[in-house]
């Protein structure tokens, strides 16, 4: 009987040195715990998002009046959003902050280019709004059915073949994910240099200014009153300001190429979206009529 007691206390001390640590209910770590521990928040892939962000915002402080700079840093934020997932790979630090921080980012700066777009082009001020819209309800239901339906532990990008062969090109083959979304972002970047550019798209770029106005203002012994000053020197931000920008006409030879070699993809991106509305509300209705039949529904009418 001791013996058997002995070897008893043997396995379990083997078990014990072999089990993985564990943490208390209060937080604490066990004496033998040497996992350090992790901020989530400071994991490189979720850095490079964060300058993901800080380089949109300066985008957008650019975007009215400066073009080319304001191209640059919205570039760069989007080839960065190709980096954290390499990151993410390469460090072992995927996790779903990073994931929803990058859909969320994405989403964000496309949407306020489109914003732009639309205040460019009033005309077609309702398409953008449309892209807008389908954009975001698109991905919104798409990563909510992935939690519904496929649970907390399934990433919104391991979509099954037998779903949507589309979906899962798009998002397990990275090749094709990069250029889409590079390429989509692509054709909305030359719309916006077009804005500035090409008098096809904005005709108020062939009207010349009258310098009459500027002439006598500046005219020896003129009379200039608070009004003339505020259309003078406008404010930076300004609807004047805006086309004196504008007038500082730029090429609009590779606006037009890229906008040309890119509208296909745009277009191809935007059925995608259609798709993955279509099917997540699909695979979201197919998850409702299992619970309702779990909970006894529809009930069966009582005949008279």
């Amino acid at each position: 009987m001791a013996g058997e007691m002995k070897s008893r206390r043997q396995a379990n001390d083997g078990d014990a040195a072999q089990a993985p640590n564990t943490t208390t209910s209060n937080g604490t770590r066990n004496a033998g715990d040497d996992i350090p521990h992790e901020n989530i928040f400071l994991l490189w892939p979720n850095i490079i998002g964060y300058s993901r962000i800080i380089l949109a915002i300066a985008s957008l402080y650019y975007m009215p009046l400066h073009p080319r700079t304001c191209s640059l840093l919205y570039s760069v934020s989007c080839l960065l959003d190709a980096l954290d997932g390499y990151a993410a790979r390469h460090f072992e630090q995927s996790t779903r902050f990073g994931a929803v921080l990058d859909m969320v980012t994405d989403r964000c700066t496309t949407s306020c280019l489109l914003v732009f777009l639309s205040s460019a082009f009033p005309r077609w001020a309702i398409l953008f709004q449309g892209l807008i819209a389908l954009d975001f309800s698109s991905h919104y239901m798409h990563m909510y059915a992935t939690l519904a339906m496929g649970g907390t532990e399934q990433s919104h990008k391991n979509v099954d073949k037998s779903r949507s062969r589309i979906l899962s090109l798009y998002y397990t083959n990275k090749t094709v994910l990069f250029t889409t979304c590079a390429l989509n972002e692509a054709f909305f970047i030359a719309l916006y240099l077009l804005s500035f550019s090409s008098p096809l798209l904005s005709p108020s770029l062939l009207q010349s200014a009258d310098p009459s106005t500027a002439q006598a203002v500046m005219h020896h012994g003129a009379q200039v009153n608070s009004s003339l000053l505020r259309h003078l020197f406008a404010n930076p931000h300004s609807a004047a300001a805006l086309e004196l920008a504008r007038a500082n006409k730029m090429d609009s030879f590779w606006p037009w190429v890229f906008a040309g070699i890119s509208f296909p993809v745009m277009a191809l991106k935007q059925v995608i979206n259609v798709v993955q509305l279509v099917k997540a509300s699909k695979w979201l209705a197919e998850g409702d009529v299992k619970m309702r039949r779990a909970q006894g529904l529809p009930r069966k009418r009582k005949t008279a």
